[in-house]
């Protein structure tokens, strides 16, 4: 067509952002229904969506906009977050971040579109980059293991409380917690320690532990109100009792004061936020928990360990995955193995960047700093509540408590609100001798000024007493100490990256856990002040523009799943389960039907789901599923009526899990609501439904939204996650509240179950920005060609590999699952094996074993090009033939292309080659490949010799050198 003859729409067509988003041309489309014998997009729905909860209703929704348009409209909305210097602290601080972090991880796609590197020979980039977090922690906390990270601060802490009743001597059902901790942390407590029978005693450390014989103690170090206290006694007491001690500890005071391990603590948990990754309104953030040799094998979490690949060559891997819940299911010590690898990795670069020394320097700055804000506010007439302390005051304030307040909101600065006559304030990097100089002048209310930094400056006290100061050394290794000019640190950046394959480079065809493109445009107002400068608890006037956008968002997701309200605190799909189960177990406890703790769970079921249900004190019953992978009803219905007046709820993923809409999905629902049950539906194939079905309406009470996957917030190498909870009316009332809701008149009634009131609030712009763009229509036409691409897929595999379960019409929804037993039968070749060899074609593997051991399941999404998925099947139907060769006898079952996956260029070039095959077909598979070769850092992980020689820490530079 002649270009000047284009009609308006036709040239919308091409530039509005649904086009960019879904791969498929309409052409291509077309070209794939045609292999599936179909010749329409409804067709192909009506075969794989039942009628009963198929909707023909359109998403209450607007029509998709232009990119340019919705920045523009989400830039007005944000106009309305005011920005203020907030000194509030307790817990959150101004930070800068490097540009060349900022740049070149923060705003990069190599690192935020990448997968929890499950892959090790693919992710060493990334693995490398969690070892310098996880050496940091545990150097900074002077204990000898960390994890990988942790959702947030109080999260952390109430994994903490469960690991000391796990791990201590005393079988008592208390845990004490200091007054001196973060109120959102006691709060975040107190959910937890409830359904599980904990006994939560908050008191004075000093006074209030003679009377009780806690199993565990947590302590804040520094303080809330900015005390730097000696635990050591305290801690020697516990320890004379058999209980176990956890410190919240802020990283950047231990640079200078002595660390929670030369305190004695069992335990350190934490918030790495102060080092360069922005407040976000409360997240996301990574927290941080090391613990002692000891308890590494009830450390919650994912661990990066160090082993050796087949050519011996040093190679990091994610350590001791058999704790995983995926794995131990109800048996499992936590629901958590998310982490929030992005911003563990920025906080680590931080760290790199600056080196020890650097860190130290930026303490002592702020130390400085607030001994000199003291000092001023000394002079003034204010007293402190404690004359020792880091870079918080907590001030006796008195009639002048909200005059001052006042003033400091007319300078746009916001003052922490501990009561009436006190007021608190923080100090950080990003201040200076001009706040000082405002505070002051803030403080005098009707004083005169009459001294000056410098007069100040040469009278200061430490505020450190010197049996607390630091004396160790720590991030001696040479990623702490090397990449200290921008040059470096961009190379260093740019090297760890290129080990990696994450979404920018290939297909990630992962079943399960959703792909799905991360558009820059969608990214974009992540890094814009207006969100990443706003403080979790500044007065919520000043959070208006972040307001609206929730509420926008909230009104969305309830558009798009069919329930009647919506709970962003959730800050993973597993808070989210966690918060829909407390919802319903609250629920019946509020009609009287308390002894409701029956949860029933497939037995294809994610393995979160049973864990979340025993840390909500339900018992999970497993319901069988039939040879099709449906739930068995006839089993569903011996157990409802065996439990009946037990049934707490059914936890149901729908899809199923096994990629497939189960015909009968209204006829379970309405079974377990017979017998007085709630239904759980997990939404984490939720992007299978969007514009078709709805989960609210068809029979679920609460859903958890992964977000990560349906709205495209990326899934950063392992987090950041959101996990918002979707709910009917009679369920809103349960909705996780906070004293940041109350104040803005939202939320539920029940305690917290993250730090602050919207869990990781920095990054909920990305799917405002996606439902806004893709509308109405553009999101319906996503979730159609999400399952056109599973289902053509399927079509070109199935006469390579057997599809293992399809629904009544011999369709999969979004994802299918190839069947791999019968090739380890036959030829001995593994799950593995294939695996790796994909990673030759420059692939991701799909999801291994999982939901059923020794098979593959595969999900494209939508936003994956013909050419792409043609280029997937090419290589998989390539492997198949190898496989042939084997059983064939002309390619040998123990020298194969597979067995030796994957090809590094070292060992493709080493002189000697021993191999049955030629250099070329383990370089080259195909002949594409010269042109675009991804060439793994390492050989295959040797993960047996990880476990049993744990290394979690950054080797030393001999162990490097070995290698060469």
């Amino acid at each position: 067509m002649n270009q000047t003859n284009q009609t308006t729409s036709e040239f919308d067509q091409h530039t509005e952002f649904v086009g960019r988003h879904i791969g498929p041309t309409a052409d291509e489309q077309q070209h794939m229904l045609q292999q599936l014998g179909l010749d329409s997009m409804d067709a192909l729905v009506k075969q794989v969506v039942p009628a009963t909860i198929l909707s023909q209703e359109p998403l209450a929704l607007d029509l998709s906009c232009t990119e340019q348009s919705a920045l523009a409209t989400l830039k007005a909305i944000a106009a309305g977050n005011q920005q203020y210097k907030s000194l509030i602290g307790q817990g959150y601080y101004n930070t800068h971040t490097p540009g060349v972090i900022l740049r070149n991880l923060f705003e990069n796609p190599a690192w935020y579109t990448a997968y929890t590197p499950y892959q090790p020979e693919i992710s060493q980039g990334r693995l490398e980059a969690i070892l310098n977090y996880q050496t940091m922690v545990a150097d900074l906390t002077g204990m000898d293991l960390a994890n990988a990270s942790l959702l947030d601060e109080a999260t952390a802490a109430a994994e903490a409380m469960t690991l000391c009743q796990r791990m201590s001597k005393v079988k008592s059902q208390v845990f004490f917690v200091s007054r001196e901790c973060l109120p959102q942390t006691i709060d975040v407590i107190k959910t937890r320690a409830k359904p599980i029978g904990i006994d939560v005693i908050v008191g004075d450390h000093r006074t209030d532990l003679a009377e009780v014989t806690p199993f565990g103690v947590l302590l804040q170090y520094p303080g809330v109100d900015g005390a730097v206290c000696d635990y050591t006694q305290c801690i020697e007491q516990i320890h004379n009792t058999g209980g176990l001690v956890v410190m919240a500890a802020d990283l950047l005071a231990l640079t200078l004061l002595k660390s929670p391990g030369e305190l004695g603590a069992d335990v350190a948990i934490g918030s790495s936020q102060r080092f360069g990754v922005p407040l976000g309104f409360g997240g996301p953030h990574a927290a941080y928990m090391s613990i002692r040799e000891s308890h590494k094998r009830a450390l919650p979490g994912r661990i990066v360990g160090v082993s050796i690949d087949r050519h011996g060559n040093t190679a990091y891997r994610l350590a001791l995955q058999t704790r995983e819940q995926h794995i131990r299911r109800e048996k499992a010590t936590s629901n958590i193995c998310t982490a929030q690898v992005l911003l563990a990795v920025m906080a680590s670069m931080y760290a790199v960047y600056h080196g020890p020394q650097g860190l130290r320097n930026i303490a002592l700055r702020v130390n400085q700093l607030t001994r000199l804000c003291a000092a001023g506010l000394h002079r003034l007439g204010y007293c402190g509540s404690t004359e020792t302390f880091f870079d918080t005051l907590t001030l006796a304030t008195g009639d002048n408590t909200a005059a001052i307040h006042a003033a400091a909101r007319a300078h746009k600065v916001n003052l922490r609100e501990v009561d009436a006559t006190h007021i608190g304030l923080s100090l950080d990097e990003t201040c200076g001798i001009a706040d000082l100089e405002l505070l002051w002048s803030i403080f005098a209310v009707n004083q005169s000024i009459d001294f000056t930094p410098k007069q100040l400056d040469a009278t200061l006290a430490q505020s450190i007493p010197a049996e607390m100061l630091r004396c160790d050394t720590f991030l001696t290794h040479e990623s702490f100490n090397r990449y200290h000019s921008e040059t470096e640190m961009m190379r260093y950046l740019r090297r760890l990256a290129d080990k990696d394959i994450a979404l920018d480079r290939a297909m990630i065809p992962l079943g399960s856990c959703t792909m799905k493109l991360n558009a820059t445009t969608e990214m974009l107002p992540v890094s814009w002040p207006e969100f990443t400068h706003m403080h979790p608890f500044a007065p919520i006037e000043q959070a208006q523009g972040y307001l609206q956008m929730i509420s926008e968002l909230e009104e969305m997701l309830a558009a798009a799943t069919g329930y009647d309200a919506i709970s962003l605190q959730p800050n993973a799909g597993s808070q989210g389960e966690y918060a829909g189960l407390l919802a319903i177990k609250a629920y019946h406890e509020s009609r009287g039907d308390g002894q409701r703790n029956i949860c029933l769970i497939p037995n294809s079921a994610h393995g979160t789901n049973p864990a979340s249900a025993q840390m909500c004190g339900m018992k999970t019953v497993v319901v069988k599923c039939d040879d099709m992978g449906n739930v068995d009803i006839v089993d569903l219905q011996i157990k409802v009526d065996k439990y009946s007046n037990d049934l707490a709820a059914i936890m149901i993923t729908y899809p199923s899990t096994h990629g497939v809409f189960e015909e009968q999905i209204r006829e379970v629902c309405a079974m377990v609501h017979d017998h007085g049950g709630q239904v759980y539906i997990d939404g984490a194939n939720l992007n299978a439904m969007v514009g078709l079905c709805y989960p609210g309406r068809f029979g679920g009470d609460v859903s958890h939204l992964n977000l990560h996957k349906t709205f495209c917030i990326p899934h950063g190498g392992g987090g950041p996650g959101v996990g918002p909870i979707g709910v009917g009316a009679h369920l809103q009332p349960f909705l996780p509240g906070h004293p940041s809701l109350h104040k803005a008149k939202r939320g539920g009634d029940q305690n917290a179950v993250a730090a602050t009131a919207w869990g990781s609030a920095g990054i909920l712009p990305i799917s405002w920005m996606y439902i806004k763009m893709m509308g109405r229509d553009g999101l319906k036409q996503a979730t159609e060609c999400a399952i056109l691409s599973a289902n053509y897929i399927a079509e070109r595999l199935r006469a390579h590999y057997p599809i293992l379960y399809t629904g009544v019409n011999g369709r999969v929804a979004h994802e299918c699952i190839i069947d791999l037993r019968p090739i380890k039968d036959t030829t001995g070749i593994t799950v593995d094996d294939v695996a790796k060899r994909l990673i030759d074609f420059g692939f991701h593997a799909p999801t291994m074993s999982f939901p059923v051991a020794g098979t593959l399941m595969i999900e494209p999404t939508e936003s994956e090009s013909l050419a792409e998925l043609d280029r997937f099947c090419e290589a998989m139907i390539l492997i198949r033939e190898e496989i042939s060769a084997i059983e064939s006898g002309t390619s040998d079952p123990a020298d194969n292309p597979l067995k030796f996956a994957p090809h590094t260029a070292a060992a493709l070039l080493a002189q000697d080659w021993s191999h049955s095959y030629s250099r070329e077909t383990g370089a080259y598979p195909t002949a594409a490949l010269r042109n675009n070769k991804y060439w793994p850092p390492i050989g295959r992980v040797d993960n047996v010799f990880g476990d049993r020689n744990l290394i979690c820490a950054c080797p030393s530079i001999a162990d490097y050198e070995e290698n060469v």
